[in-house]
């Protein structure tokens, strides 16, 4: 539901509610509210619309390995590069904002779109691709879209787990903030999706992919 649609529903309710309840109960009610804004914490960064940059992934050898076992060949899509042993994909589109640490959970919210790039698994005639990733932070998680000998399979599948606990504070270079250090796994949708489409049992949920680190431009028009 939109924002706008939001507001109206809310402010329907409030007037339905107006000819029943007494003021002051309502002007309680809106004291209180206003009393609980007040105390949210403030974002110490916020870019709501993400206009460039990228996400890198230095792959886990742990993880190149088990490719190399499963006789899986990795490969990018569309736009993304495989860069001195990271996966690099540009950042389409999105929003973020960042508390401090210990504030809010998630203390990094919002989302990050790699639209038209993706990696690929391949053995034999079989190829998978993994496109249009999407990062959720305050999830935990990124979606994607997968497809199998270029046909569609699922849209915005949960693909990737993300574990926060290793992120390092925000660091800002120039025109460009960086969030490094989170750990990223195969998620349980994307090994099941695997081990169907490649014949084994081999692909675990709880196989380490590498660590991310996103660079976005702070720059953005706010």
């Amino acid at each position: 539901m939109s924002t706008f649609k939001n507001r109206k529903f809310v402010a329907g309710i409030a007037m339905a509610a107006a000819a029943a309840v007494p003021v002051t109960i309502i002007a309680t009610t809106i004291d209180s509210a206003s009393a609980a804004s007040s105390s949210a914490p403030k974002a110490l960064a916020h870019i709501s619309a993400l206009t460039g940059e990228d996400t890198a992934v230095a792959l886990d050898t742990g993880f190149t390995d088990a490719l190399t076992s499963l006789k899986l060949t990795p490969g990018v899509v569309g736009t993304a590069e495989l860069v001195d042993g990271s996966l690099v994909f540009p950042v389409t589109g999105g929003n973020v904002s960042y508390y401090k640490p210990g504030s809010i959970s998630p203390y990094v919210q919002g989302q990050v779109q790699h639209e038209g790039s993706g990696f690929s698994l391949e053995a034999g005639d079989t190829k998978v691709e993994i496109t249009n990733l999407n990062v959720d932070p305050g999830a935990s998680r990124v979606y994607g879209d997968v497809s199998v000998n270029g046909k569609s399979v699922v849209t915005s599948a949960y693909v990737l787990t993300l574990n926060g606990n290793t992120l390092k504070p925000l660091q800002a270079e120039g025109d460009t903030a960086i969030l490094e250090g989170t750990k990223v796994f195969i998620s349980p949708v994307a090994a099941g999706l695997l081990n169907d489409v490649f014949k084994t049992d081999a692909v675990t949920k709880d196989l380490l992919v590498g660590i991310a680190k996103i660079t976005v431009n702070t720059t953005s028009g706010d």
